[in-house]
Formats: structure tokens, sequence, C-alpha cells
């Protein structure tokens, strides 16, 4: 395959690449979406694998298979609610590959400055690059590879751990070491300056020191962070993973690479500024790990819980003309998105009012609610984003919560002490009546306290929400 050809099939990678993320922008054109993003992927290893540049294509293509396999095991076996942990795994591989091909390249780059101009006339691939660097360029390409490596090691480390946590196999609390954000300064000032050593010749062993203060950096940075800001680092962990596969692209001189990579880096940055501005928060402070502690004792919760049987829903329900239904990631676990579905289809037939009401960061992806209600065919219309519903609530005659806790949590406006102070919620509490679907009086991932299951006009409906709304259907009319 020739250069011109391998330019136009990256050319075409990045439109369709572009185009998959524009149509993610809405509902019914994200699986069209999807499908570019696969078609320009595809083209895109095709053009590299073919390129003229590279060697060993049958054991690029083994490597493909290989890969292909695992990655088709991998998505048939994954649940829904197990999508969180794999895209943060999936962000670790991307950072491990990004310090793998740093190394590589500084390994590489001092095989080729050994050999005599003889037998560099004789190599091929990323080898001739390197052999055709000057001074400068060499200069530009430490400072490539050591930024490509630093992002890749704290994108892997800090992948790993939101892995942990959203698996339940990490504490979902906030955890530092004694030092806290003094240490990540010191991790980060040290980096710098080995950086500084790098780039004046030190070798390969500066590199590695940096590697391990990279690792240390993510890690801490994730550990600090709590629950309640778990679907912002996925996120953050999305755009890390960009920029460590655009600083990849300049190491290996691949444009598509570089432009594929700046397209995730800065979606990925965009959104999780979106979310904290959701969340109240700042942005600055959720990517260096400074939420998800509380300021001083959390507000007392007074009242009690009380329980309420299928038959009692129904009966609400049934007398109720405007319904608003707010999942959460309880009914992503119960796999309860169709006794949902059936519900609302239900519900509207005998001519009520129902909608959606989802906040930016239900479940622990962002838009994780919005897929589920996709798959079980809940109408795009009724599904209603936080802003848009909002200040219905009062007008609402119930409000049923299935499975959330965080999101539809008073504290955050009532308790200044509360870890999601400040954070936007929806308003649910003031409907007129409000039931909550839930398995048993916890505090939820978070481990925050939720004054909603308290109040007056609230009635817990226990149980999984699977069995409790197949339970709940026969029962309306």
């Amino acid at each position: 395959m020739s250069i011109g050809i391998v330019s136009a099939a990256y050319i075409a990678a990045a439109v369709l690449f572009i185009l998959s993320l524009g149509g993610l922008s809405g509902q019914e054109s994200a699986k069209r979406a999807v499908w570019y993003g696969i078609a320009g992927m595809a083209l895109a290893v095709a053009a590299t694998v073919f390129s003229p540049d590279v060697a060993n294509v049958w054991v690029i293509a083994l490597m493909v298979v290989i890969g292909s396999a695992l990655g088709w095991i991998v998505a048939t076996r994954v649940q829904m609610t197990e999508m969180p942990q794999l895209v943060a795994a999936l962000h670790s591989f991307v950072g491990l590959a990004a310090v793998l091909i740093g190394y590589n390249a500084d390994l590489e780059l001092t095989r080729v400055l050994a050999l005599d101009e003889g037998a560099k006339t004789q190599l091929i691939g990323f080898a001739a690059k390197l052999a055709e660097k000057d001074a400068v360029e060499q200069a530009i390409l430490h400072v490539e590879v050591f930024l490509g490596v630093f992002i890749g090691a704290v994108t892997f480390t800090g992948s790993i751990i939101a892995f942990g946590k959203l698996a339940g196999k990490v504490d979902g609390k906030a955890s530092k070491l004694p030092g806290g954000h003094f240490l990540n300064a010191a991790a980060a000032i040290g980096s710098l300056v080995l950086l500084v050593m790098y780039f004046n010749g030190a070798g390969i062993w500066s590199l590695g020191l940096m590697t391990l203060l990279a690792f240390f950096i993510g890690y801490h940075l994730i550990m600090g962070i709590g629950g309640a800001d778990m679907p912002v680092v996925v996120s953050m962990l999305n755009s890390y993973s960009g920029w460590a596969a655009a600083a990849i692209g300049f190491t290996l001189g691949n444009d598509l690479l570089i432009v594929t990579g700046a397209l995730v880096g800065s979606s990925g940055a965009i959104l999780s500024y979106i979310m904290c501005k959701a969340m109240n928060r700042s942005f600055i402070s959720v990517i260096l790990g400074g939420f998800g502690t509380t300021t001083g004792p959390a507000m007392e919760v007074v009242g009690e819980q009380i329980a309420i049987d299928a038959e009692g829903v129904a009966a609400a329900l049934n007398d109720a003309d405007s319904i608003i239904i707010i999942p959460g990631y309880g009914m992503a676990v119960a796999q309860a998105q169709q006794s949902v579905s059936e519900l609302t289809r239900k519900l509207r037939a005998a001519g009520k009012t129902v909608r959606f009401a989802i906040h930016p960061v239900a479940g622990r992806l962002p838009g994780h609610m919005n897929v589920l209600l996709a798959e079980a065919k809940v109408p795009y219309d009724i599904v209603m984003e936080m802003d848009e519903i909002n200040a219905d609530f009062p007008t609402t005659d119930v409000a049923i919560v299935i499975g959330s806790n965080d999101i539809v949590n008073p504290a955050a406006q009532e308790d200044p002490n509360s870890p999601i102070a400040g954070m936007p919620v929806l308003e649910c509490w003031k409907a007129k009546q409000v039931f909550v679907s839930k398995r048993g009086q916890g505090t939820g991932y978070s481990g925050i306290e939720n004054p909603l299951f308290y109040k007056e006009n609230t009635r817990m409906f226990y149980g999984d929400a699977k069995k409790s709304l197949d339970a709940l259907l026969p029962l309306i009319d």
C-alpha cells in the first residue's frame, strides 16, 4: 500500500471518528455513530498494518486475531452493570501501551544512534525515522517519550484503582496517605526534575524513576476520590487515555493516532467539565482528588423508613395522573430495565403521563441510564434531563426512585457538611408521593445517608428491583 493511499485512509478514518463523536450527541443517531467509529477504526488498523513502513505483518495479524478473539469473549460475557469497570480496565490498557511504546522508542533510539552510517541506510519503519532525526528532533522526541510515559503511567494505575472501586474490590470511600496533596505535588515536581535530567541525557534510569512516581500519582489521585465522583473519574481517565494515545502518535510519527488521541482527550475533558458543572464541583479539585471527603459532622437524620408493599404502590399509581421515574445503578444491577419499560407501557396505556428523570451522573458511567432505557425500548421523547424536568416535581403525583441514592439526596441542599453538598440533585421529594425501590436500608455505593428515605411522603418499596416491579405489573389497571 502506497503512502498516498495510507494518507487518504487516515483522512477518511479521521472523518469517520469525528462523525462518530458528533452522532453520539443524540440517542437516535447513536447507533449509526457507533458504526462510523467501527468503520473508522477498521480502516485505520488496515491502513497502518499494510503501510510501507511496517514489517512482520503476519506477526501483527496474529496479534490482531488474538486480541479480537479476546475482545469478543469479554464483550459477550460482560453485563451492562459491569460496563463502567470494563471501560476503566480498557483505559488501563491504553496507558500501559503508552508506557511500553515510550520505553521501546528510547531503547530503539539508543540502538540506532550506535549504528554506523552504512547500517543506518538499511533500516526500515520506525528505526529509519529515528535515523533521520537531527539533534533537535531527537531532543523533541525525548520530551514526547517522557510525556507519553508519564500520562500513560498515571492512566494505568489510576484506571486499575477505578476498576477496583467500581467492581467493589477496593473501598469506594476517598482515602489518602498522610500528607495527601503534598505527596502528589512532590511526585509531580520530582517528575518535572527528572524530565529536565532526561532531556539533558541522564539516560533511561530517569525515565524509569519517573514511571514509578507517575504510577504513584495515578494510584493516589484516584484513591483520594470518593464514590460519588466516580462517573467523573471514568470520564477523566478516558481523557487521559486520549492524551496518552496522542503522545504515542507524536513518538511514532503517526498523524492519525495524534488526531484520534486529541479527539478522545478533548472530548473526555469536555465531558468531565460538563459533569463537574452538573455536580457543582470544581474541575481542578476533582482531578486533583480533592473531593469525596466531608468538612465536618454530617447532619443527623431524623425519622424512620416506612415500608410499603406492591399493592400499596399499585393503588397510588392507579390513582395518579402524572408519574416521574428516576432510574439509578440499582436498576442496572437488578437488570430491571425491561420491567420498567413494561410498567411505563401499561401506565401510558391507561392514559397517565409518564416521564423519566435522568441525572447527568446517574449510574457509574456517563449516559449509563440512557443506554439501559434505550435497550429496553423506552421512547426517547419521555426521557428528560435533570434541567428539563426538575421544576415539574411539585406538580407530580408520584415519583418512583429505582436504585438511586446520591442523585436524589436532599442533603446536597440541606447539609453543608455532606460530601455532595452543593451538588444539583433531582428534587423528587417535592412530589406528592415518593416510592423508593431499594434492596435494603443501607447507604449505597458512596456510603452517604439519604434523608429522602425518612420523609413523610416517602415509602420504601424494599426488594430486588426487577422482582418488585414484576410483582407490581399485574396490579396496574
